[in-house]
């Protein structure tokens, strides 16, 4: 009762978590010039794949929402990062942290489940290459992307959920911005209860779609035996998927998982981890789809040249 007589009515909360960083302008100048460069990326995959009615096929469709998310998923956190370093503006209204803490728990999730998607479709392609197009229509993945974005704000709604009724003893965030275990710590209670809750969920949702994704590749690299087809062209569709899911799962399974059951992380190499994991793969999805997926550089080069020309 005594912490709750003395909460605190926070308006707005400090970030400290980027205190220690002895080149904070390098930093996030390093950190903007990713930013700006996976924005634009980003952007440039969707409207390309808008814009060619070519592209309008399910691979395609999936692989602009891929780049929606990462969107919202970087833009969620590194304008506050940039702002922090740079500006030196380290306070951020109480509503803006938490729409930013739901904005990146969403690019979370739905990144998982967007790339959980992408593998069975290429399953679906090695697999039943002739039955693909009527197996996974445009209006199927509509639909399937619709139910994702459902699913994901579904699991994200119960972080707001639980932090908005807790009182708050301090308005300092250890973190490099607003996530659910910065503005968790700054509560009067116990967080461990909190924090285990969320890591049944994080669990469910990474080894769900992380065992999803290997046994899909465990079916491709089965059809791909059989097959008489060209499998230089069908492990390329493939390569692309595994290095977006190499990038994000790597860093999110030490901070989510093992940090859980006993590793002990610096207040840094976490905060570089989530910087790394939110980052890397959106700036680097665009450019792996871009550069190795034929039409999308073919439409690409040919704009380039239309603009060059003009």
């Amino acid at each position: 009762m005594s912490s709750y007589n003395t909460s605190l009515k926070v308006t707005e909360f400090i970030i400290s978590g980027l205190d220690t960083n002895e080149r904070p302008l390098v930093f996030g100048a390093v950190i903007l010039l990713i930013f700006v460069v996976s924005i634009l990326a980003n952007i440039t995959n969707i409207f390309v794949i808008i814009y060619d009615k070519d592209l309008h096929k399910p691979m395609y469709l999936l692989i602009c929402n891929l780049a929606v998310v990462d969107i919202i998923y970087t833009s969620s956190s590194s304008p506050t990062m940039i702002r922090v370093l740079i500006a030196g503006v380290k306070t951020i209204p109480y509503a803006s942290c938490l729409i930013q803490m739901f904005a990146f728990h969403l690019g979370e999730v739905m990144e998982m489940l967007v790339l959980t998607v992408m593998a069975f479709d290429r399953l679906l392609a090695v697999g039943r290459p002739f039955q693909y197009n009527s197996y996974l229509t445009n209006k199927h993945t509509f639909f399937v992307t619709f139910i994702l974005w459902i699913v994901g704000c579904g699991f994200v709604a119960v972080l707001p959920a639980i932090v908005i009724p807790l009182p708050h003893c301090s308005t300092v965030l250890k973190y490099a911005f607003c996530n659910f275990p910065s503005i968790i710590r700054t509560t009067c209670i116990d967080p461990n209860y909190y924090f285990n809750i969320v890591a049944i969920i994080m669990f469910f949702l990474l080894f769900f779609t992380f065992i999803f994704i290997c046994l899909s590749y465990v079916g491709i690299i089965w059809f791909m035996k059989l097959s008489s087809s060209d499998k230089q062209k069908m492990g390329s569709t493939c390569f692309s998927h595994l290095i977006s899911v190499t990038c994000y799962y790597c860093p999110v399974f030490i901070v989510t998982i093992l940090t859980r059951i006993g590793v002990v992380l610096t207040l840094e190499a976490r905060n570089g981890l989530a910087i790394g994991y939110i980052l890397g793969p959106s700036l680097l999805n665009p450019f792996v789809y871009c550069l190795r997926t034929k039409e999308i550089k073919n439409r690409i080069i040919s704009l380039f040249k239309n603009v060059m020309a003009s």
